[in-house]
């Protein structure tokens, strides 16, 4: 049996000064991609040069008709009639549409079976108005999609744990409120509403007090969190943060041998996951792997997953993912870079990787190796790689640790165990009265178990 046949869309873009033709062509190819992870096959592109988007139809009138010759639509906002209620709908209290119906000015076409399928969606590579959205849809009689809608639609479908659908359901609802439109007349009410509310404000508050009820929740999981991130804090995290289909999750696999989600597609992972480095180190250490970052990520979305992106804020090390195979990696590692700025997340000590190398021909990594001499070159699918990154990780935490002797009674040894797991021993001598031992270990720890100790001795 044939895979059942993707909707066609088409995708539009404006150029506005600002954006130069390198950066327009790779915006394109961005949104190309999220289409795709979406379920829609790229048919064709409408792109324009104009100062800035058409306030009502996002493109110019002649650009606006090219769009509409490939979608089948008229290429102008369809004149409208209010309809009147027949009384048979009056009797049933039924209203019409605030906004009138409107009138066909084109009789049907014959459709070939054969002719190539006109595209049913129209994606705006920007974030259009909800009046933007409804003229074009009349314009071309198509569905439209502005970038921030796809990019919530991926979310949705993506999103597994509680927290994670939870945090798109919030960002949903928080794009979908300003694009209700009334379904019934303006005056209609109905028994059970409020006091003079309509459809469209009863439809508003339900959104309202579903957004109080998912950010009552998200509290109540961020607090269970932050207990978990406390019961950890003496345990070194590496977190692996960068653009979306980076390879992070390949890395995050072949740094603790989990079995977490590797896809070749834009948010394959919207949960944070936190895994021991494998095979297991002294002191333990370990590896989260975060959210993919993006472009004209809505604001929305940044801080819906800000609490997600709490073990980056927490890390000891932060490891940017690039895709070195990909020409436009160093914008994306500044969008990176922004976004973890903007929840303050960017204060850790760090390190480049530049993934995906096995794809890079030798005379372009000698010109990586010039631009970013302190980066590591590798590829996460080579097993020699990830094991020298893995003693990279190692090495790192060992030197931001802090050299020490400390004696243990025997009758505080519980404290022996809590260093083997938390700290590197380095040497470990038994006398008669209890265990004296030499380490290697966060200061924060170390001046725990003094503490400890001057309270059991």
């Amino acid at each position: 049996m044939s895979a059942p046949r993707r909707p066609p869309a088409v995708l539009v873009s404006v150029q506005t000064p600002d954006r130069s033709d390198e950066q327009h062509t790779a915006d394109l190819a961005e949104l190309k991609r999220l289409v795709d992870t979406l379920g829609y096959d790229v048919v064709d592109t409408v792109s324009q040069r104009r100062e800035g988007l058409s306030k009502s139809l996002v493109l110019g009138e002649g650009k606006l008709k090219e769009l509409a010759a490939l979608t089948g639509g008229r290429g102008h906002v369809a004149s409208a009639v209010p309809i009147k209620k027949d009384k048979a709908r009056q009797r049933r209290g039924e209203g019409v549409d605030d906004e009138p119906e409107a009138i066909e000015d084109e009789e049907d076409e014959y459709v070939d079976p054969s002719a190539p399928r006109r595209p049913k969606f129209v994606i705006v590579d920007h974030e259009i108005t909800p009046n933007q959205a409804r003229n074009l849809e009349s314009a071309t009689g198509a569905t439209v999609l502005d970038r921030t809608g796809v990019i919530v639609e991926i979310f949705h479908r993506h999103a597994r744990s509680k927290e994670a659908r939870l945090q798109v359901e919030l960002a949903r609802l928080a794009y979908v409120a300003p694009r209700l439109r009334e379904a019934g007349g303006p005056s209609e009410h109905q028994a059970g509403r409020g006091s003079g509310e309509s459809a469209l404000e009863l439809d508003r508050r339900r959104i309202r007090d579903r957004m109080a009820e998912i950010r009552h929740e998200l509290a109540a999981i961020q607090r269970d969190q932050g207990t978990r991130r406390g019961g950890r804090h003496n345990t070194p995290t590496v977190a692996l943060v960068g653009y979306t289909n980076a390879g992070k999750s390949s890395l995050m696999r072949g740094l603790t041998g989990s079995e977490v989600l590797v896809a070749d597609q834009l948010f394959a992972t919207l949960d944070t996951t936190v895994r021991a480095l494998h095979p297991e180190s002294h002191p333990r250490i370990l590896v989260s792997d975060t959210v993919g970052f993006i472009q004209k990520l809505p604001h929305d979305l940044v801080a819906s997953f800000r609490s997600t992106l709490d073990e980056a804020r927490s890390a000891a090390l932060l490891l940017y993912v690039l895709d070195a195979s990909d020409p436009t990696f160093r914008h994306e590692y500044e969008v990176t870079r922004s976004v973890l700025r903007e929840i303050e997340a960017d204060q850790a000590p760090s390190l480049v990787l530049l993934n995906k190398i096995d794809r890079v021909d030798e005379a372009l990594r000698e010109a990586l190796r010039a631009e970013f001499p302190d980066a590591i070159q590798l590829s996460a699918k080579d097993p020699a790689d990830v094991a020298k990154l893995r003693q990279t990780i190692i090495e790192h935490v060992a030197k931001e640790m802090t050299e020490a002797e400390l004696f243990v009674p025997y009758k505080s040894h519980g404290l022996i165990a809590s260093l083997h797991e938390h700290a590197l021993v380095l040497r470990e001598t038994h006398e008669e009265e209890g265990t004296r031992i030499v380490v290697r270990a966060p200061e924060e720890l170390l001046e725990r178990l003094r503490g400890q100790l001057a309270a059991e001795g």
